[in-house]
């Protein structure tokens, strides 16, 4: 299952008649806006649906430009987890209760950084 935030742009004029549209639809959940941002979220069983939905929002009238910000893929993670745990690369220092987590310098990625 994926979740994305989808950040909806309009004219001022246009944005409480957009909202309505994606609050009445299938495709999203509505959860806040402003005078020219909307923030939806969709899910999909995978991300092609997730883009078919987007297209959807992007065709709708009044919309300048829809979005994805962000994105959760639970199948993705799993397959990474599962990819981790039969390579057998896990550093023993990250499995050892003694260390201090605090020392772990993250810069946005730990893939190929053990």
């Amino acid at each position: 299952m994926n979740i994305s935030s989808i950040v909806v742009r309009v004219l001022p004029e246009y944005c409480e008649s957009t909202v309505e549209a994606l609050k009445s639809c299938d495709i999203c959940d509505y959860f806040m806006h402003d005078e020219t941002k909307i923030i939806v979220t969709i899910e999909g069983e995978d991300i092609s649906e997730e883009i078919a939905k987007l297209k959807q929002i992007q065709k709708m009238d009044h919309v300048i430009s829809a979005d994805m910000m962000y994105s959760y893929s639970e199948d993705e993670l799993d397959q990474e987890k599962d990819k981790i745990e039969k390579s057998g690369d896990i550093n023993e220092w990250l499995n050892d209760n003694s260390q201090n987590a605090g020392l772990i310098n993250y810069a946005g990625d730990l893939k190929k950084k053990f």
